[in-house]
């Protein structure tokens, strides 16, 4: 079964088993709410990952505080300190038709106008108004793709493959 961090457990919360969570979601409210079922993994030597749910969550400052079924003290929750959430593949939220998940788009080929195989996404970044997909290619400097219209032009995850025009400027490696 395939696990996905939804957020990190960073520190207790007063004395009645209360946690912050620093979110690593797009959808925290979804993802926290009272009643969904998270796994995590006590900070222990031989700790097995734990299936837990959620009885309480609220927004402080830049944290969520969050608390478990059956566990209401500090005592219980202290050994969660550092440890990541995660949630199962089957509970991954459906993204709208075009939107990926950055796990889907790492490691799919990109195929230029020509038909070239330009290299393979490593890593995508958000900087800003859009995210930038590096794509690595043999015997040259990685690639900077802006995932924007008019060079991103179709993905296709079942073939692993994106199709792009490569505007003009954008490979710096050419002459």
């Amino acid at each position: 079964m395939a696990f996905y961090t939804i957020g990190k457990i960073v520190n207790t919360q007063g004395l009645k088993g209360e946690l912050r969570v620093i979110a690593d979601t797009d959808f925290p409210a979804e993802r926290f709410a009272k009643g969904k079922t998270v796994y995590v993994t006590a900070n222990q030597p031989q700790a097995k990952r734990e299936q837990l749910t959620i009885t309480s969550a609220r927004n402080h400052k830049s944290f969520i505080l969050i608390t478990f079924a059956g566990l209401n003290d500090i005592n219980m929750v202290e050994k969660y300190k550092g440890s990541d959430l995660f949630v199962t593949e089957a509970e991954q939220q459906p993204l709208p038709e075009g939107q990926y998940y950055y796990r889907e788009i790492i490691g799919l080929h990109v195929i230029d106008e020509t038909g070239t195989d330009i290299g393979s996404i490593k890593e995508v970044m958000a900087p800003g108004a859009n995210d930038v997909w590096v794509v690595k290619r043999a015997g040259k400097s990685d690639l900077l793709l802006p995932v924007i219209d008019q060079v991103v032009k179709s993905v296709d995850i079942e073939a692993g493959q994106v199709h792009i025009e490569m505007m003009a400027g954008l490979d710096e490696d050419e002459d």
